[in-house]
C-alpha cells in the first residue's frame, strides 16, 4: 500500500529518540518526556489545511511566516506562543519538514537526548496529497448529498438560518443552535438535542452516540455514513427544533410542521 500523508507524518515525527504520540482534542500529537513537540492537525475548524503545528525556537514563526505565507502560518491557540503552522500539501519538501520536526523537538527534549539525535533521515514523500473529501468528508460525493436533503428539510422551517460552527455546518432556529452536521474520521454524522433521558435508549443503537462537549446537554450524534432514515432524521430534528424555538416558531409550523421525508 501506497505511504499516505498520515504515515508520512507518523515517520517523520517518531523516528526521534523517546518521541511518542498521544491523542488531544482528535487530533493526532507528538511528545518527548511529556513535553509537546508537534500536532498534526487535518481541516482544523474547517480551515481546509493539512498541517503540523510545530513548538518551533524563538524567533522561527516570524522569520517563515515573512518569508513563505505560501507554506507557513500563524495556528490559532498555540502561535501567540511562537509555534509555527506548516503546510503539508502547499509543495514543501519533506527533508524541509523533517529538519522543521527535529528543531521542535530538539527545543523541548531533555539536553542528552537532544544531542544524540544523529542524521535527519530521508523521509519519502506520500505520493498525493489528501482528496478534499479526505480534508473535509462533508465535501465528499456522500456528504454533499446529504447536506443537500438536510437543507431543503430544515430551511423550511420557520425562521432557520445556517450558522456554522467551528467550520461544521450547523442550523439554528432564531439564535439558538438545533443541529450540527459532524464528522469523525470519514464517518458523517448528523447531531441532534434529545434530551438526557433519551440518549440511553438512542445509543443502544450502534449508529448513535453521545458526542463530546454537546452530550452532557442532552445531544446525541447519528451516523448516516452509509445509509440514512430519513424519516428517523426527520423526527429527530424536528424534536430538537421545537425544543429550541420559540412558541412563535412552534406556532408558526402549524398543520406544515411535519417531519419533511
Amino acid at each position: 500500500m501506497a505511504k499516505d500523508i498520515h504515515q508520512a507524518v507518523r515517520e517523520v515525527c517518531l523516528w526521534l529518540p523517546d518521541a511518542e504520540e498521544f491523542s488531544s482534542h482528535g487530533s493526532p500529537n507528538f511528545r518527548v518526556r511529556g513535553k509537546t513537540f508537534a500536532t498534526y492537525v487535518v481541516n482544523h475548524h474547517g480551515d481546509g489545511r493539512t498541517a503540523l503545528w510545530l513548538n518551533v525556537p524563538a524567533g522561527a514563526q516570524e522569520l517563515y511566516v515573512g518569508a513563505e505565507p505560501r507554506h507557513y502560518f500563524v495556528p490559532p491557540y498555540v502561535g501567540p506562543r511562537g509555534w509555527l503552522g506548516v503546510n503539508l500539501d502547499t509543495g514543501l519538501p519533506w527533508t524541509r519538514i523533517a529538519a522543521l520536526v527535529r528543531e521542535a523537538y530538539e527545543k523541548v527534549a531533555p539536553p542528552k537526548l537532544a544531542a544524540g539525535v544523529g542524521q535527519t533521515p530521508a523521509i519519502k514523500p506520500p505520493p498525493a496529497a489528501l482528496t478534499v473529501g479526505e480534508v473535509d468528508p462533508w465535501r465528499s460525493r456522500r456528504g454533499r448529498a446529504v447536506l443537500a436533503r438536510l437543507r431543503k428539510l430544515l430551511m423550511s422551517w420557520p425562521e432557520v438560518h445556517e450558522s456554522p460552527q467551528f467550520g461544521r455546518p450547523a442550523w439554528k432556529a432564531g439564535r439558538r443552535t438545533f443541529a450540527i452536521a459532524l464528522y469523525d474520521g470519514a464517518r458523517l454524522e448528523l447531531s441532534f438535542w434529545a434530551g438526557v433521558l433519551n440518549q440511553g435508549l438512542l445509543t443502544a443503537d450502534g449508529r448513535c452516540r453521545i458526542p463530546a462537549y454537546l452530550g452532557h446537554n442532552g445531544w446525541i450524534a447519528l451516523d448516516v455514513s452509509r445509509t440514512a432514515d430519513w424519516a428517523e432524521i426527520g423526527a429527530l430534528a424536528l424534536e430538537s427544533y421545537r425544543h429550541f424555538a420559540s412558541k412563535r416558531m412552534v406556532a408558526a409550523m402549524g398543520a406544515s410542521g411535519r417531519r419533511g421525508q
